[in-house]
């Protein structure tokens, strides 16, 4: 996504909040009133979003001063002053929603990626995300997922081949629909096909695909299936991952985990903004 398509969003977010002006603000704060806030941190958490924050503030007032304390990325605890912002105080007060809303949901995600990241330790599974996110904002909440130490799925539907089990009933099969897309993708193009079945992977093994996806498998049917296809191309477990079961759903072997709750289940942090 490139800067002008999010800075986009950002003031949709902006005009969405402020409508035809803050009355609040403007009816109480003199213009030309100048003041200096800090971002503080309330709980533990992965900061994420410090960049979209500063521009929700630039965005409305070009003249507001944005100093990020820490980084994108970093664990902070409860009380860390993240970010200060020094300008008018009319503008720092209209913008401060939505820069906290964008800030405390990447931050969000970020948290919940590092906790299920850290679930897996000792294992070689790689946590991947979905394209399950909140519409508009897929290219913020997929960065979340990297500052949080996961990594990025398809980010739409031209970055790669998933034949699924719908296209699987319209294509005809898999060795269909693999031939089919292997005739018609560019010839660096991955191919992964999803199964629910263990039957299943044979068949991909004779179509030569790149990954196979094992859905909403036990830790004991994902062992087999992992046996069975024995590094001949890459294994991706999804469907109903939750933190309870990714480290035994990681100790089956798998190359990948997809978990779709990393974004479209968004428990927001508790980051709030004072004026000094």
């Amino acid at each position: 996504m490139n800067m002008l398509l999010k800075d986009q969003i950002i003031i949709l977010a902006l005009q969405e909040d402020i409508g035809h002006g803050d009355l609040t603000t403007e009816s109480v704060i003199p213009a030309e009133r100048q003041a200096t806030a800090i971002i503080k941190a309330k709980e533990k958490l992965v900061v994420c979003g410090l960049e979209v924050a500063a521009r929700a503030f630039y965005l409305l007032d070009p003249g507001l001063r944005f100093l990020a304390r820490v980084c994108d990325g970093q664990r902070v605890e409860a009380g860390t002053v993240v970010a200060e912002i020094s300008g008018s105080a009319r503008a720092l007060l209209t913008a401060e929603r939505t820069a906290l809303n964008f800030l405390q949901r990447l931050s969000g995600i970020a948290t919940k990626v590092s906790h299920y990241v850290n679930l897996l330790q000792g294992t070689s599974a790689r946590l991947v995300d979905t394209r399950k996110t909140t519409p508009g904002h897929r290219d913020f909440e997929k960065y979340a997922v990297r500052c949080g130490g996961g990594y990025n799925h398809r980010f739409g539907l031209s970055d790669g081949i998933l034949i699924k089990d719908n296209h699987l009933k319209i294509a005809g099969g898999i060795e269909q629909a693999v031939r089919m897309a292997r005739a018609a993708a560019p010839h660096l193009t991955r191919i992964e096909v999803e199964i629910d079945s263990l039957d299943q992977i044979d068949e991909c093994l004779a179509a030569r695909v790149d990954c196979i996806l094992l859905d909403n498998m036990t830790p004991d049917e994902l062992r087999k299936g992992v046996e069975r296809i024995n590094h001949q191309c890459l294994t991706e477990a999804s469907g109903g991952v939750c933190e309870e079961n990714i480290r035994e759903i990681a100790k089956a072997g798998v190359d990948l985990i997809s978990v779709g709750a990393l974004t479209h289940t968004i428990q927001a942090v508790d980051l709030n903004m004072e004026i000094a």
